[in-house]
């Protein structure tokens, strides 16, 4: 059934639902209500009105009121409630009409981010808010060039001023100033002073305004803020004297008291704000939360922004200080008609001083008045009641002419003087209020209220006009409130203002003579007027919002504001200056009633006012009336609102009792009716309030067409549906591009769509069921089956076990008894087998022995036998040999006789004589050799002598050692003899120790077994020891892996907040220099702005800024190059051309100071410590004039060899001029040329001379230092050690070129000292040499000074290195120790480990060592080229100073030079003046598109890397700087003409880098030098260090990475919103819902056509230009991490601001974009880059619009989902969240409270949205080359012909 809003006197509107159709003539209604009530509801009979139709839910919590179905005033409020209590939501739209409600609570959704999204965003793009209208304000003064208000009002306490700060707080940031006074601050710092002075609490606001005020916000041709404007209405004066209770008055007067106590304000004499009248009424000075003191220094700080000086300061503080003061003085009654004032009264003494005015006066004319007549003036007492109400008039005149005049400072403050294009007014002005008590202020506040609604529904109507007029539908006139009756009754001629000033011109005028007045005029006359039953003094006024009763008493006191001539003019003669400035421009005070006929009539008929006189008195000029002024300015008001396009802002108090987000029905249906909001709606549901596209409708209501009614042509298609749909057509309008519905049409089509939905859901729930039923048949069959199977099987398994079983018994049995019976068998078999073995053993046994017996008696035998046979034979062999023996004898005997007959005959001696000298010669050899033997026999045995007397010693002493045993044999004898004795006694006691053994043993088996026992208990308590030590082990395990794990956790987190440090510190550094190069880019520009309109260039010449480079930072260049037009003018003109400075000579220059100064520094405690040491040797010098002499002695020797070495070395210089001028040939400076063999004689010859000449001196010295140590006392020797010393260093210094120059530079420093020498020659040379000795023996001194202290220091070292040793000894000595206690095992383990550790330590010191050598052999390296090359350039110069025409008289013969195949070293050579032809050529001019496409990339980058490798191989450090620097600029100038390009960005990005990776891979360094080969090694740079440039460099990327974020984020950003929320790429997901009117603002553009796949081809673009360009592949990832961030952050901060994108349907449509998103990713493999990762966020948004929000489940699933959303972000997502269709069901705020509760303990930001401009630290990973420098090749497009390879 239907349901329906019905009145309620406490809520206002119910909710009620039909229980019954209702039929027409009914009378009564049934209705169920949401509380569980039924109720029979009335029709009113006359009216017979039915109740107001609720919306359906889907519409419920719209952004704008106007998008909903039903519009009327239950509809209204319940959508506002929604959004505020259960949403969170402030603001809603009501078309044209931002609602914004007070929440009583600080929202985080004013920051910058916030501005930065709302900032070029559509008003209906995002949700309502302050800062959409804002931006709509200063969009459409942007785009129609008309100025724009915004028009703010509400309630006290509604929030009118925060909005309009809020609003001009946009503006500020959005457009920024137009110069460097910063505008923008001081607009937002007016509002501090206003609020001080024209704020106060009151009973409904803390801070609350008393006055209206207009601020116009003034913009130039660029739209940024040049300046304000403020206008102020209606002051409320009357709060100055009086304030109600729990009120205060006006802050600025408690914020003086609660800095009383400041030094400057002693002089104020001010207190506590209880001490004075004016601030104690209201009984609430203090305001909770609001610290007075400091909202004084903010108002203090403000006035000084705004140009306020510290004087007119002090002064506005002195006025407000003399109005407290004036309000304690109080008044005496003398009588009923007249007053005093005590004498000397303290409070009128200090506000007299303060204000500079004599005391005297001013006391008289408190109590005084003058009265003026025709013929006679003169002074008439007054009493204490008016002499009260005249003080207190002055106090307010004061305090509104103080205002004013503030006011009009703060507007020159903001004041511009460049002209104003444009403006934006801000209009804060009171609301429409009814009180109980109504006076002149409501009234007025009503009238201007009247005004403003004429004028809002005026914009209303037009608006609507319009809108039907731009979509061609009839139009018909919308019948709306008119107001101009009532306004009318107000301000026309005979209308209340008027009748009420000519009543106050009238003498006797009162209130009630004109409440009369009015009676008689417009009672029953004007509909609009009424009077009071009950009373005479009051009347009625019907407002367009209410009726209101005001009370006549006051408004003709109030309107008139009298104020007495004479206190004025007291006040006009002040002292005080600024006073009187107060009262310049004021009118004659004289009050129209101050003249009366009479000076006798009673001036207290009406105490409470001045007294009145007769009208005959008009000729002098009177002061205009509050009434009448109002009025003026309100008509200037609505001149200026109605040439302006207006914006209206309303604000809502949604209780009295400011509770946060409590929503009093009451109160705000009061002021809805107030603000126009209902009228508003009305006005719409008049004429077609809802209004769609026919895309928007074709979109939502799809489903209620058929497929036949789908046509190529939607708007046709629209119109065939509605014709169907609705009949009559009335209710809609087909426009040009809308269709436009009456109220209560879209809610009907949603029923529709709801009821086609519903069908075709229980359709779909219909077969899911049947399928499901059939699903769940299916299975239940399957699974009947399925136990069946296995009943049966596990049956017939049962069967066959048994059958198994059976069979196995069987099998069991058979097989058991087998077994018993083999067993038996076997039993017995191995019975009878052992007998018999035992048996046939026994046997066998016998055999044996008898068969050994038998073997060995013939063993016996055989050895008899061959015993006796042997025997035998040797008998018979010894008688045979005698036998021969004998024989043999007897035939040598003859032969002997035969021998000595033939010796005796002379042959035979001659025979035998030949051979007898050989055989005498051997024999004398065998003599010899036994003469040999014999010495040898004899040494042999003196030897053996020898041996033997010592064996002989060695008997006697052991002989000796016996015969002592023996004697100790015989003692011992007598001692065995006792040792017997002692054994009996022994045995006897053995016995007795055997007995008592035996009890021991008794006792040892009994504590044995006790022992046992508590063995067993020990064992017992051990293994359950072990068993706890065990657990214990595990648990030590347990603790010790839980600990690894927790530290390697740790340790992940601290490495990963390193990183995050890391990135945090490189982030600042890159900020920096973004930062950097934008004030670069600022100061270009400045710089450009002057010159243009400072300096008029003249043709053909241009100069630079000479300031320029002072501007510059330590990483930039101050030099740019200039335009490639310019060359020729500064090549004609060099006197004038900017050298360029080098930053890396800069920086070694900046480096140098420092060192000079710590040098300096140095040389300075030097310079102290030598003037101490002149002084203290001037006092020995005095004492020692020998040694003086002594030394002159030396010196004069030392001058005498010198002189001769000069003359020598001045003929031997004149030999070698001659030479060289006698020889004319090219070939005089040629290697082996006579002049050259002369040179090196020469050299070679004064060589051998200085060094003859430096031993002589050496030789002199030491003679002289002899003849000195004879001459001088013994107590002189330190003189003497330090002559010796310094032998040494004159030794040392070897270079003649040093001692050279320390001769000539000491020679001009001692010119002037000694004048009584220089006549010792004739040239004075004697004494400069003199001179220059002493200073050299000075220098000596100090060298032999600064030697010793780096002796000392070598031994400090020494000794630190000795005790480094002993602690090392101690250390190795405490090892040891450790050692000694340990186990073998682990002795050696450690022994081991220790010297793996020292020879882990050796190693690395080694290897330190090593880099270190390796560095200075490379550095000697590099110095050795160096001077090698200046060597070859002496010896070229040499070749120069050649005449040419010593060379042309040579005649040239000519010689075949055969052509060599070049060999290239990877250099290219230019001149130095084609450098700026270079940089043109290949950076200024060079288009990346063709250079990506046909060339290597990176190629200007291997150019320039050459060309400087060319430099660098010249050792020409000037053309290196100077190229550097050429490039770094014209890549900076580049970019800047052509930096949103993101081809020419990333291009200069990738090579750039490349410039960057070839200075590091070609520097020589170790560690950039690994994946060289070896020809790219000798390429390296030979002579400069370019880390610096590299720095330089680095930067410089940096900037080109930051630039190039920007372009890619500007190309994206109108894509991303459109493509990655707005379009449904999944077709059908998500229908439309109603929109209101905001999405017909003319604000939209066609933005609406950027898909996804625009994204995806953009990104596609990217990445396919970076590859072109060769950028490195880490560098593209992140470039494309950074991409992805971009995307991620705008679609989640435009999801979190807009509440139409938070539904299932779009997160569905978002993750489906993402995983597009993750697919492109994959394409290009880069899911390595993080970029994904960027992405999270976004997904757990999706994610959760996606996931069921109602359970704890829910909510603890969604905690722990969402870990990359804050807990801002997850909780406004749910707030947000809005169903599409009716199925979905909302987020309760139950289930938002327990997600708050349970996020409670995140630590993470508090803001809101992402940053969308942060960028990544980007780091540039160094990536190498393989390409060889000297294959390259360069093109001939490029044109650099002027260059050539190497």
């Amino acid at each position: 059934f239907a349901r329906v809003w019905i009145p309620d006197p406490e809520e206002v509107w119910k909710s009620a639902e039909l229980l019954k159709d209702y039929k027409p003539g009914d009378k009564v209604l049934l209705l169920h209500l949401e509380e569980g009530k039924d109720l029979e509801y009335r029709l009113d009979p006359k009216t017979k009105e039915l109740p107001h139709l609720r919306n359906p839910d889907i519409l419920v919590g719209e952004n704008d009121l106007t998008a909903l179905s039903y519009l009327h005033e239950p509809a209204v409020l319940h959508n506002l409630r929604v959004r505020f209590i259960d949403s969170k939501l402030i603001y809603t739209y009501c078309g044209i009409v931002l609602v914004a409600i007070n929440p009583y609570e600080q929202l985080p959704i004013y920051g910058e981010d916030i501005i930065n999204a709302y900032s070029g965003q559509n008003m209906g793009d995002m949700d309502p808010h302050i800062f959409a209208v804002a931006e709509e304000a200063y969009k459409q003064m942007a785009r129609d060039e008309r100025n724009q208000s915004i028009i703010v009002s509400g309630e006290s306490g509604a929030g009118k001023t925060v909005s309009a700060k809020y609003a001009m707080r946009y503006f500020a940031t959005v457009s920024g100033s137009a110069s460097e006074a910063n505008v923008e601050e001081k607009v937002l710092a007016s509002n501090p002073i206003m609020e001080s002075i024209g704020n106060a609490k009151t009973t409904r606001n803390d801070n609350s305004s008393r006055f209206g005020k207009y601020i116009e916000i003034g913009f130039d041709k660029r739209y940024r803020i040049i300046g304000a404007n403020m206008r102020t209405y209606l002051l409320e004066k009357s709060r100055v004297v009086f304030q109600a209770e729990e009120e205060r008055n006006y802050h600025i007067f408690y914020q003086l008291c609660a800095s009383a106590k400041l030094p400057e304000f002693k002089m104020l004499r001010l207190g506590n704000a209880d001490d004075f009248n004016y601030t104690q009424q209201g009984g609430s000075p203090v305001i909770e939360g609001v610290d007075d003191a400091k909202e004084m220094a903010h108002t203090r700080q403000a006035c000084t922004l705004l140009g306020i000086s510290e004087s007119h300061q002090m002064g506005i503080f002195r006025i407000l200080a003399g109005i407290l003061h004036l309000g304690n003085v109080g008044f005496t009654s003398r009588d009923a008609d007249s007053c005093t004032i005590p004498p000397k009264h303290e409070p009128l003494c200090i506000f007299c001083d303060l204000m500079g005015v004599d005391y005297e006066e001013m006391c008289h004319w408190l109590c005084h008045r003058k009265l003026a007549t025709a013929t006679e003036t003169y002074i008439k007492p007054i009493s204490k009641l008016q002499a009260t109400n005249a003080r207190d008039a002055l106090a307010k005149h004061i305090y509104a002419k103080l205002f004013n005049w503030i006011v009009d400072n703060v507007n020159q403050a903001l004041h511009s003087a460049v002209k104003q294009h444009s403006f934006i007014g801000v209009l804060d002005i009171y609301g429409f209020e009814t009180f109980e008590i109504n006076s002149f202020e409501q009234f007025c506040i009503n009238y201007a209220n009247e005004k403003l609604q004429q004028q809002f529904n005026m914009h209303v109507f037009k608006l609507e006009q319009e809108e039907y007029m731009k979509e061609q539908i009839p139009w018909t006139l919308i019948d709306f409130y008119d107001n101009q009756p009532c306004i009318n009754l107000i301000e026309s001629k005979l209308g209340i203002l008027d009748l009420l000033d000519e009543e106050c011109k009238m003498p006797k005028g009162t209130d009630d003579t004109w409440a009369q007045k009015l009676y008689n005029t417009h009672l029953n006359k004007c509909t609009l007027f009424e009077k009071p039953r009950l009373s005479n003094k009051a009347f009625i006024i019907q407002h367009f919002a209410d009726k209101v009763e005001y009370q006549c008493e006051g408004f003709l006191e109030k309107n008139k504001d009298t104020v007495f001539e004479e206190q004025i003019k007291v006040l006009k003669l002040s002292k005080f200056k600024m006073l009187p400035e107060l009262f310049q421009d004021d009118e004659k005070a004289i009050s129209p009633t101050s003249a009366t006929s009479s000076g006798r009539t009673p001036l207290t008929r009406t105490p409470a006012k001045p007294t009145k006189g007769r009208p005959g008195q008009m000729a002098k000029e009177h002061k205009k009336t509050v009434g009448h002024q109002f009025r003026n300015s309100l008509h200037l008001l609505m001149e200026t609102l109605n040439a302006t396009t207006p914006h209206y802002v309303r604000c809502i108090k949604p209780n009295d009792f400011k509770f946060p987000f409590t929503f009093d029905e009451k109160r705000a249906v009061q002021q809805l009716r107030a603000c126009g909001v209902l009228e508003t709606i009305r006005i719409s549901a008049a004429g077609f309030p809802s209004r769609w596209t026919y895309q928007e409708f074709f979109s939502r209501y799809r489903v209620l067409m058929k497929q036949k009614d789908v046509l190529s042509d939607r708007k046709q298609t629209c119109k065939n549906v509605l014709e169907k749909l609705i009949l009559d057509k009335d209710k809609y309008q087909f426009g040009k591009t809308k269709i436009f519905f009456r109220a209560g049409q879209v809610a009907y089509l949603e029923k529709l769509r709801a009821d086609k939905l519903r069908a075709a859901c229980i359709r779909i729930q219909k077969t899911i069921r049947g399928w499901l039923l059939r699903k769940k048949y299916l299975r239940m069959r399957k699974a009947a089956i399925t136990v069946q199977r296995y009943v049966r099987g596990y049956q017939a398994r049962c069967y066959a076990k048994f059958l198994r079983r059976t069979k196995a018994a069987t099998i069991i049995q058979k097989y058991w008894r087998m077994f018993v019976v083999c067993r038996r068998y076997k039993i017995r078999r191995a019975a009878t087998i052992v007998l018999q073995s035992y048996l046939r053993g026994f046997l066998a046994r016998n055999r044996y022995r008898k068969i050994l017996r038998e073997h060995k008696a013939v063993i016996i035998q055989k050895r008899v036998r061959g015993w006796l046979a042997r025997t035998h034979y040797k008998r018979s062999m010894h008688a045979i040999i005698y036998l021969q023996c004998c024989f043999r004898r007897m035939m040598a005997k003859r032969e002997l006789k035969k021998l000595k007959i033939e010796a005796r005959s002379v042959e035979r001696y001659k025979k035998l004589h030949i051979g007898m000298e050989n055989k005498i010669m051997q024999l004398q050899r065998k003599v010899d050799e036994q003469n040999k033997d014999y010495k040898c026999l004899v040494e042999k045995l003196t030897n053996l002598e020898g041996i033997y007397n010592s064996e002989t010693e060695k008997l006697r002493s052991d002989l000796e050692r016996l015969q002592l045993s023996e004697e100790e044999a015989k003692v011992a004898t007598g001692r065995v003899l006792s040792l017997q004795e002692e054994i009996a006694k022994l045995r006897k006691d053995l016995e007795q120790t055997r007995s008592e053994k035996k009890c021991i043993e008794e006792r040892a088996d009994q504590y044995k077994q006790e022992t046992e026992q508590l063995v067993s208990n020990l064992k017992e308590e051990n293994t359950l020891l072990k068993q706890e030590k065990e657990a214990l082990n595990h648990r030590i395990v347990e603790q010790a892996k839980e600990m690894t794990e927790t530290m390697e956790k740790k340790l992940v987190e601290e490495t990963k907040q390193l990183e995050l440090d890391l990135n945090d510190e490189r982030l600042r550094y890159q900020n920096l220099l973004n930062e950097f190069s934008r004030l670069e880019e600022r100061y270009d520009d400045l710089k450009e702005e002057m010159t243009l309109m400072v300096h008029v260039p003249k043709p053909g010449h241009k100069r630079t800024d000479s300031t320029h480079s002072s501007n510059e930072s330590e990483y930039t260049f101050s030099s740019e190059i200039a335009e490639m037009e310019d060359i020729p003018s500064r090549t004609e003109e060099p006197s004038e051309k900017k050298v360029p400075l080098d930053m890396s000579l800069f920086l070694k220059l900046q480096k140098r100071v420092t060192e000079l100064e710590q040098e300096k520094q140095v040389m300075q405690d030097e310079l102290d410590r030598k003037e101490e040491q002149v002084l203290r040797s001037k006092a020995k010098e005095e004492e020692r004039p020998q040694i003086r002499g002594a030394e002159l002695e030396y010196e004069s020797l030392k001058r005498q060899e010198l002189e001769s070495e000069n003359k020598k070395l001045k003929n031997e210089l004149n030999e070698l001029r001659k030479a060289l001028s006698e020889k004319s040939a090219p070939e005089v400076t040629a290697p082996g040329a006579p002049a050259y063999r002369v040179l090196m004689e020469q050299l070679t010859s004064v060589s051998e001379e200085l060094d003859v000449r430096k031993e002589e001196v050496l030789i002199l010295r030491s003679q002289l230092v002899s003849q000195k140590e004879a001459i001088q006392p013994k107590d002189d020797k330190n003189t003497m050690t330090d002559s010796t010393i310094l032998l040494e260093d004159v030794q040392k210094m070897k270079d003649k070129g040093e001692i050279a120059q320390a001769y000539i530079g000491l020679k001009e420093t001692n010119r002037s000292s000694a004048l009584d020498y220089h006549e010792l020659n004739e040239d004075g040379e004697l004494w400069l040499v003199y001179e220059g000795l002493k200073q050299a023996n000075r220098l000596l001194e100090s060298q032999l000074q600064s030697q010793k202290r780096s002796h000392e220091n070598e031994a400090e070292a020494l000794r630190g290195e000795i005790q480094s040793l002993k602690e090392e000894n101690n250390r190795q000595q405490q090892l040891l120790a450790q050692n000694l206690q340990l186990p073998p095992e682990a002795r050696i383990e450690a022994s081991l480990q220790h010297e793996i550790t020292r020879l882990t330590n050796e190693n690395l010191d080694l290897m330190e060592q090593l880099e270190k050598q390796d560095k200075t052999v490379r550095k000697l390296k590099k110095q050795l080229k160096v001077f090698a090359k200046k060597i070859g350039e002496l010896e070229v110069g040499q070749m120069e100073n050649i005449s040419p025409g010593q060379i042309i008289d040579e005649p040239i013969r000519p010689v075949n030079i055969p052509r060599k195949e070049k060999d290239f070293q990877g250099m290219l050579e230019y001149k130095k003046e084609d450098e700026q032809k270079l940089v043109k050529n290949l950076i200024l001019e060079l288009k990346p598109r063709g250079v990506a496409v046909n060339l290597i990339p990176g190629l200007p980058a291997y150019i320039l890397f050459m060309c400087v490798r060319h430099a660098d191989y010249l050792n020409d450090d000037q053309k290196v700087r100077s190229l550097l620097t050429s490039t770094i600029n014209s890549i900076k100038k580049v970019l800047k003409k052509r930096g949103d390009d993101f081809e020419t960005v990333s291009f200069w990005l990738s090579n750039t880098c490349r410039f960057l990776h070839c200075l590091k891979q070609y520097s020589g360094e170790e560690g950039f030098m690994k994946h060289n080969t070896s020809r790219q090694n000798e390429h390296c740079l030979t002579n400069f260090d370019l880390a610096e440039y590299r720095q330089v460099l680095s930067d410089l990327a940096i900037q080109i990475y930051q630039q190039l974020v920007r372009v890619l984020e500007n190309i994206l950003q109108p894509m991303i919103v459109s493509g990655m929320l707005e379009h449904e790429t999944i077709q059908g997901v998500s229908g439309v819902k109603p929109t209101g009117l905001r999405k017909r603002t003319s604000s939209i553009a066609d933005e609406g056509t950027y898909t996804l796949d625009s994204i995806l081809r953009q990104l596609n673009s990217f990445h396919s230009v970076m590859c072109q360009h060769g950028m490195d592949p880490e560098l593209i990832k992140q470039v494309v991490k950074q991409m992805f961030y971009i995307v991620g952050a705008i679609t989640l901060n435009n999801l979190l601001l807009r509440k139409d994108m938070c539904s299932w349907s779009k997160g569905m449509q978002i993750r489906y974009n993402v995983s597009q998103l993750e697919e492109w990713l994959r394409d290009k493999n880069l899911m390595n880059s993080g970029a994904k990762e960027t992405l999270e966020p976004l997904i757990q948004a999706a994610q959760l619009l996606q996931v069921k929000k109602k359970t704890d489940d829910d909510a603890e699933a969604i905690c722990s989902m969402c870990n990359a959303l804050t807990t801002a972000q997850i909780v406004k997502v749910l707030n947000l969240y809005t169903p599409v269709n009716e199925f979905e069901e909302r987020v309760s705020v139950s289930f938002i409270r327990t997600i708050q509760m349970r996020l409670r303990d995140r630590k993470d930001s508090p803001q809101l949205l992402m940053d969308a401009k942060h960028i990544f630290p980007v780091t540039f990973p160094f990536n190498p080359s393989s390409l060889a420098l000297e294959t390259i090749q360069i093109p001939a497009s490029l044109g650099l012909g002027f260059i050539s390879r190497v």
